[in-house]
C-alpha cells in the first residue's frame, strides 16, 4: 500500500510516517521510481508506535525496543526492564508536576488581593 493508504487506514499523517520512516521505526520498500510501498503489518506497526507515543516514548526508545516488541521470539526481561523505566521515568515526572502545581498554587495564593477589582491597571508600584 502507498504512504497515503497507510495514513488513512492508521488515521496518522503522511508527514508522521515519513518521520517514522526517517527515525527508522518503519521501512517500507521503494518502487523504481522511488515511491514508498508498505505491507500489510506496517498497519500494526504503525498503530504500535501511536501507543508507544502515547504512552510517552521517546522515538530513540523505541528504535531499541521495537524489535523485540513485534518478535515474540526475541522478548526478552530485557523488554519489561526497559518498559517499566520508562513507567518509572514518567512517574517522576508527574511527582514534579506536581510540585509545581503545588508551588503556583501557593504563589497564587499569595498574590491573591481581596479587592473586586484588583487586576494589573488598579494596582501601582510604591
Amino acid at each position: 500500500m502507498r504512504i497515503g493508504e497507510l495514513a488513512a487506514r492508521t488515521g496518522v499523517s503522511a508527514r508522521s510516517i515519513r518521520y517514522y520512516e526517517q527515525q527508522e521505526l518503519l521501512v517500507p520498500m521503494r518502487t523504481a521510481s522511488g515511491q514508498r510501498i508498505f505491507p500489510e503489518a506496517a498497519v500494526a506497526r504503525v498503530r504500535l508506535i501511536q501507543r508507544l507515543f502515547d504512552a510517552g516514548l521517546s522515538s530513540r526508545r523505541m528504535y531499541e525496543l521495537l524489535p523485540c516488541m513485534t518478535n515474540p521470539g526475541i522478548r526478552t526481561s530485557w523488554l519489561t526492564d526497559r518498559l517499566r523505566e520508562e513507567r518509572e521515568r514518567v512517574v517522576a515526572e508527574m511527582a514534579q508536576l506536581a510540585r509545581t502545581v503545588s508551588a503556583l498554587d501557593r504563589i497564587v495564593e499569595d498574590m491573591t488581593i481581596d479587592e473586586p477589582t484588583g487586576g494589573p491597571a488598579a494596582r501601582t508600584v510604591a
